[in-house]
């Protein structure tokens, strides 16, 4: 080899080296949600270690009530200027060498910004890397940006709400509705709160902590309808609309109004912050116990009373608005798929008068929120937002990370959902979106992680990120970077066992309405094998086996994704354990059916094999329940007190058909393992 070659190959040696330096050295940051500009160069001369201590001083400052312009630092300088055209939470972004400069026209600006750079600073530690050169220029699509806290189930533990709070203001969150029923302590009505509800003192401590990061929370206490917490109570049952149901008020009553609004009054003292109250008054027909009036009359008589309420304490009434459009004849515009544009234009031209007739009884002051979990897109939809806002009203949209999935959120969490109705409300220039996270089946808070960021996402930058993007981006904030490729994306593998578990271990039935069959074992599980006739029950089980098998591989891949993710996350390896513990509930499931299958088979040696299997499926799955209760009870209220009293139960609610945690969320494996147990005493 001549000197020629051997220079060449030092020299290309040398260079590979060094791209390989500075690729590692530049490091892979990813904020979320995307700013509206970015131009990211290559590292700083900062470290994370120059900027840590005074980070957090910063944010001390802020969240002490002070404003960040006054805050004096070596590296960070912040600077308000009135001159700046951006909206008041929006900022601007300079890194150099040697300072950070955040700049906007408002506190709160300042304190978006400061959360960028926190996110920068999170990933050149993780990194062990200097922060990047970086200008950006930020301001959020949407206005209002509210994450829905529906605690009317069950509570988490006190300590994970100030988690939550500070997890949201990273995301850059700035509004909480909290639907709160019986989960204060009232002090006006204190017939109504749980056993278990939380002080006015403690939520209020929260929704300080909240408001200290630019976060308000507002109280939802439901109205006309879903009033089952107030109304299962006997001192409150001359107030129902049917004597016999526990569902509605009676709007025709006086005593109606005194009762809601000494529970509105304790809601907006607690929660002092609070711009909203939001009245829910969804899903529900009344008669004014046979008054002769219209259900929407009836509704709109209540609503002006409890607006009129809201307007006199300095506050915007919220409104779902589903019930108007129902009884108008108009609801199947929005969630029908099968009509086209002309066909909704048709139905609204006919029947928008039904509406019309009532328009001047509708209150002003509220703002009537069009929720729509499935079709935001629809023609319909946007129909019947655009009548509200020609009609002088107030309109805001409210999409969902959690509606009625069992176990874990489905649908990449409602991505497409979410992205849909933010894309909507941003071109209809709506005040905001609110994110809808329903507790009726109650999965762990861990899992609604993903949806809370995909919608911090879209409602502050809109369309930017594509959702595989945003998935991306998910799982480098919250795991770290060496989580973010796709190869790790575990959650959407686990989604399909997960929905299939609900119902593997059912003849033909569904989880949630077991309760309403008075021999659930008989009527409601899958019959076993029968021994005289082996090869039967697999014929007639052949889809179900082929589904445990399919998801028992699929499990045992996520099972094993996620022992990788605890080695190489950075942080929120908890969520980890959340997810690992709906894998095995669901893994049990599969095994059962597997099991099964071999005790149909003609084979002796596999029947003898099968029923051992099956006779430690008790002790696995005590095992499996105990483990899951420790990891979920680490941040979870898990149980009712034994002396709550359930309502009725109109909706099916899982998580409301039983005290005990594990008496409503594996209800079904129970009743199995009873059945199971009978069948091997044969």
């Amino acid at each position: 080899m001549n000197r020629t070659s051997t220079y060449l190959i030092l020299v290309t040696a040398y260079l590979l080296f060094s791209c390989a330096k500075e690729i590692d050295r530049k490091g892979q940051f990813e904020l979320l949600p995307s700013p509206s500009v970015l131009t990211m160069a290559e590292t700083s001369g900062i470290s994370p270690d120059d900027l840590i201590d005074e980070f957090e001083s910063a944010k001390n400052h802020f969240t002490g009530g002070n404003n960040l312009s006054q805050f004096q630092g070596e590296w960070i300088d912040f600077e308000i200027d009135d001159q700046l055209q951006i909206k008041s939470e929006g900022y601007e972004m300079t890194i150099t060498e040697k300072q950070v400069r955040i700049r906007s026209n408002a506190n709160e600006g300042l304190w978006y910004g400061l959360m960028t750079l926190g996110q920068l600073l999170e990933d050149a530690t993780d990194q062990g890397i200097k922060i990047p050169l970086v200008q950006i220029q930020d301001e959020p699509k949407l206005d209002f940006r509210a994450v829905h806290l529906d605690v009317k189930h069950h509570l988490e533990k006190k300590e994970y709400y100030f988690e939550l709070m500070d997890r949201f203001a990273a995301l850059k969150i700035n509004g909480i509705i909290i639907e709160i029923e019986d989960k204060l302590g009232y002090q006006r009505q204190p017939t109504v709160a749980a056993p278990d509800a939380f002080s006015v003192a403690d939520w209020k401590e929260i929704s300080d902590y909240a408001m200290a990061r630019n976060i308000r929370m507002s109280p939802l206490v439901q109205g006309l309808g879903h009033a089952s917490f107030i109304l299962k109570h006997p001192e409150f049952a001359d107030l129902r609309d049917d004597p016999a149901s526990d569902w509605a008020f009676n709007p025709l009553d006086e005593k109606t109004y005194e009762v809601q609004f000494d529970l509105y009054e304790d809601a907006l003292q607690t929660f002092s912050h609070a711009d909203f109250l939001h009245v829910g008054g969804d899903e529900v027909n009344t008669t004014g116990r046979g008054s002769g009036k219209s259900p929407l009359e009836l509704q709109l008589i209540w609503l002006n009373r409890v607006s009129e309420y809201a307007e006199n304490k300095g506050v915007t009434p919220i409104f779902w608005d589903d019930m108007p459009l129902q009884n108008a004849g108009l609801y199947r515009t929005i969630y029908d798929s099968n009509l086209s544009s002309a066909q909704v234009d048709s139905i609204w031209q006919e029947r928008e008068q039904n509406l019309n007739q009532y328009v001047e009884m509708f209150p002003k002051n509220c703002i009537y929120m069009r929720w729509n979990y499935s079709m935001p897109e629809s023609p319909g939809n946007a129909k019947a937002m655009t009548w509200f806002t020609e009609n002088g009203f107030q309109v805001m949209g409210a999409t969902a990370g959690q509606t009625r999935w069992n176990l874990m959120p489905q649908e990449q969490s409602n991505a497409q959902n979410i992205l849909d109705f933010a894309k909507s409300s941003i071109a209809q220039n709506t005040r905001g979106l609110l994110l809808t996270l329903w507790d009726d089946d109650s999965p762990h808070f861990e899992l609604y992680q993903r949806g809370i960021a995909t919608f911090a996402e879209f409602a502050w930058s809109g369309d930017q990120r594509s959702i595989e993007q945003m998935q991306q981006a998910f799982r480098h904030r919250f795991f770290g970077y060496e989580l973010s490729e796709n190869e790790n994306a575990f959650i959407d593998l686990l989604e399909s066992p997960v929905a299939d578990w609900k119902n593997l271990l059912l003849d033909q039935k569904d989880r949630n309405r077991l309760k309403r069959f008075p021999e659930q074992i008989d009527e409601a599980l899958i019959p076993f094998p029968d021994s005289n006739s082996p090869g039967e029950w697999t014929q007639s089980n052949a889809e179900k086996i082929a589904l445990a098998q399919k998801n028992f591989e699929r499990v045992e891949e996520v099972l094993a994704k996620i022992q990788f993710a605890k080695q190489k996350a950075s942080r929120n390896t908890y969520a980890l354990e959340v997810y690992e513990q709906v894998a095995q509930a669901v893994q049990f499931s599969n095994r059962a059916i597997l099991a099964l299958a071999e005790l149909d088979d003609p084979s002796g040696e596999k029947q003898n094999m099968a029923k051992s299997k099956l006779a430690g499926m008790n002790a696995e799955w005590a095992s499996i329940v105990s483990n899951l209760e420790e990891v979920y009870g680490k941040t979870r209220i898990l149980n009712k007190p034994p002396n709550y009293v359930l309502d009725q139960d109109h909706h099916i609610h899982l998580a409301n058909q039983a005290r005990e945690f594990a008496d409503w969320q594996f209800f079904v494996e129970q009743l199995f393992l009873e059945k199971l147990e009978t069948e091997l005493a044969k």
